[in-house]
């Protein structure tokens, strides 16, 4: 009788505790889409799913279109990882069309090619700047006077053509924003005129590159003409030097942690230059907006910053993208290039005493009245989790943080 009874108690227990974890679930749901409505008000969504199983966790509003922010970054750099390649590094070169005599004369001319790197400048604005993350422009001196050069009868030109030459995006009606640097194909210190990021922005990076390149091989000693200009590279030169960035990895991780929208710009006509058919923002939304549907998921992009409002997807859209791309190639490139809560960038400072804290990957994203957080939790029973908040209607945002902190938490701690 005692035996009869066993698979029944077990099945009775099995029940109760799978009612128990489905109540528990539910209240954890709930308290999210409390905190969800404090935090952002009416105009706001959520949607948390295990990554694992691809169970729906909690959903609030999760289909509707709200700004993205900068979370519009997330589709941009995992298009970028995708592809131009987490290793690529980004050549500028100098080419020419003359040919070096026995006497170290070029006759012709020297043309400073950008590849559209975002990194481009010099070691003392970078060192400071970006913390090292830079593409050391003097490096190519020493490669031409190795090439034998020792005087030039032409003169030193800038080729900015990979890209067009608006210098801003939409939220600037393509002018030079308040917010990001002037673009441009042959970029130089963040478009800065100077070798600190204090300085004002520069009216034409490409020829600020060229004259700083012109300025140090007349210092080392090759004789060139002191006036330079700016024109497309003749077709058959050759290059004679070059200098490439770090890995593409390494600037996806400083777009990302630190929210630069310059380099997600850079990166955004970097995409259309190279797959889209040219160096405009216009062809790069179109690649990334590409590579978002082959992800199983939508976007609505104008830039690649975010700094536009009009840059819009729904939670749901978010998450379908985090899931896509964690099972991609690029998969674990990218989840690492993103912040770790509460120690890195836009996240430092924020999640301290929550299971979030050191357990989440995160993206931020603001703009006014705006507040985002998406990104992956790795919770301590070996879950994994994707979830995505899209506040749109705040009122404070150290309130939003706030909430969105304890929604992190709950999702860390599922």
């Amino acid at each position: 009788m005692r035996r009869a009874l066993l698979p029944t108690v077990a099945i009775c227990l099995g029940l109760f505790l799978a009612l128990t974890g489905t109540a528990a679930a539910a209240s954890s749901c709930a308290q999210m889409k409390a905190w969800l409505s404090a935090g952002g008000g009416a105009s706001s969504g959520l949607y948390v799913v295990d990554a694992e199983s691809g169970e729906v966790v909690c959903a609030q509003a999760a289909d509707t279109l709200r700004p993205l922010a900068s979370n519009t970054k997330l589709f941009t750099t995992s298009a970028a990882l995708a592809k131009i390649g987490p290793e690529t590094r980004i050549p500028t070169r100098v080419m020419t069309e003359g040919t070096v005599d026995s006497g170290g004369v070029l006759h012709g001319s020297l043309y400073l090619q950008g590849g559209g790197d975002p990194t481009l400048g010099t070691p003392a604005f970078y060192n400071s700047y970006l913390a090292g993350l830079g593409t050391n422009i003097f490096a190519l001196v020493p490669q031409l006077k190795r090439a034998g050069i020792k005087r030039v009868t032409g003169r030193l030109y800038g080729d900015d053509t990979i890209f067009d030459r608006k210098r801003g995006v939409l939220d600037s009606n393509y002018l030079t924003s308040q917010y990001i640097g002037p673009l441009s194909g042959l970029d130089f210190n963040s478009g800065f005129a100077g070798s600190t990021s204090s300085s004002h922005f520069s009216s034409n990076p490409a020829k600020l590159a060229t004259q700083t390149l012109d300025n140090s091989l007349r210092r080392a000693g090759i004789k060139i003409s002191p006036k330079i200009a700016i024109a497309k590279t003749p077709k058959g030169a050759k290059s004679v030097a070059v200098v490439r960035s770090q890995p593409l990895n390494a600037i996806v991780n400083t777009t990302d942690v630190y929210s630069d929208n310059f380099f997600a710009e850079m990166l955004e006509k970097l995409l259309g230059a190279r797959f889209g058919g040219a160096g405009t923002t216009a062809a790069g939304t179109a690649v990334v907006e590409q590579y978002a549907a082959e992800m199983g998921s939508e976007i609505h992009q104008v830039d690649g910053s975010g700094l536009t409002r009009s840059n819009e997807a729904s939670p749901h859209d978010v998450v379908d993208l985090l899931l896509g791309v964690r099972k991609s190639e690029i998969g674990e490139d990218f989840i690492e290039d993103l912040a770790l809560a509460g120690r890195e960038g836009t996240t430092a400072g924020r999640m301290k005493g929550t299971s979030a804290y050191g357990r989440c990957r995160l993206k931020t994203g603001t703009l006014t009245g705006v507040s985002n957080l998406s990104g992956y939790c790795f919770n301590a029973d070996g879950r994994v989790m994707a979830f995505s908040t899209l506040m749109a209607s705040v009122a404070n945002t150290e309130t939003a943080h706030y909430y969105q902190d304890l929604i992190a938490g709950a999702v860390a701690g599922y």
